[in-house]
């Protein structure tokens, strides 16, 4: 690091399972960017004065967003990106040169990026999706826009489902409606809540209803396997965890910031969901 090093930081509560911070900072040594990601731990009740004091800080380049912000952090924007005004939530900051803020979600198109590279493309699939919050609402659209056959949403505020699933209708064409959290007859089942990060949370289905040989994806990234993703496994169904995910919302956040970044031994199919063009801000010249 030296005085010149440009800031990014993750922006949440809890972050104790986070892998953002490592993924950035690997790829600034890799590729020679004098740059540092670091993990920034704001309560909820704290994200105005966060964004106050962060606003003045000259060196800060970008911002990456987990809950419970998602949402909120719309309002503190300067510029909504396509995905922020669809979705109505943030996941990363570009922090432009002349002070302004431009927010944008990729949680769902990273989300269907991963599972076509695992081999659960949800095209022409039956998908419930549980959870309608920050995540599951981009997840909602880009799965929808990558061809499911149906989708059905779940979340505990039901009537946040049911806006949901009208949106996405509206916006896709997508067979879209809300519905109880019963996973049978699904092809393909997602979890796009917290439910799992915690011992003692509840299932967020029940694992006796999923149909062996479907295909249940949790994004949560730990404990490893979750509670979800160890019942299914036991029923018989294929299952992913939220790696896939982090990386392929990863490829798109970083373009969005100035960066080109691909996984390891992955390779970007054909999705119907382009990657974002890449930013008229100017990626960092390697030193």
């Amino acid at each position: 690091m030296t005085g010149s090093t440009r800031l990014y930081g993750l922006v949440g509560d809890p972050l104790r399972t986070a892998k953002s911070p490592q993924l950035l900072n690997q790829m600034f040594a890799s590729q020679g960017v004098d740059a540092v990601c670091v993990p920034l731990i704001v309560p909820a009740a704290d994200l105005a004065s966060f964004v106050r004091g962060a606003r003045v800080m000259r060196n800060l380049s970008g911002l990456l967003v987990t809950m419970p912000h998602k949402q909120r952090m719309l309002d503190f924007v300067d510029e909504q990106h396509p995905t922020a005004r669809q979705v109505g939530a943030v996941n990363v900051i570009r922090c432009n040169d002349d002070g302004r803020w431009v927010g944008a979600i990729f949680d769902g198109v990273g989300c269907v990026l991963g599972m076509q590279w695992e081999g659960n493309d949800p095209a022409n699939k039956s998908v419930l999706l549980i959870g309608a919050g920050g995540a599951g609402s981009a997840i909602a659209f880009a799965v929808a826009t990558a061809g499911a056959r149906t989708l059905t949403i779940f979340d505990i505020d039901q009537r946040r489902a049911e806006v949901l699933a009208q949106s996405v209708a509206a916006a896709t064409g997508c067979r879209t409606a809300s519905g109880p959290p019963n996973p049978r007859g699904f092809e393909i089942v997602i979890n796009a809540t917290a439910l799992g990060m915690n011992a003692t949370d509840a299932l967020p289905v029940n694992p006796e209803w999923l149909e062996p040989g479907s295909v249940v994806v949790d994004i949560v990234n730990s404990p490893e396997p979750t509670p979800l993703r160890r019942a299914a496994s036991a029923r018989g169904c294929r299952t992913q965890d939220g790696r896939p995910m982090h990386e392929g919302q990863a490829v798109h956040a970083l373009r969005f910031l100035g960066f080109e970044y691909l996984p390891e031994k992955e390779s970007t199919p054909h999705t119907g969901l382009s990657l974002p063009p890449a930013t008229d801000a100017t990626p960092f010249a390697a030193t």
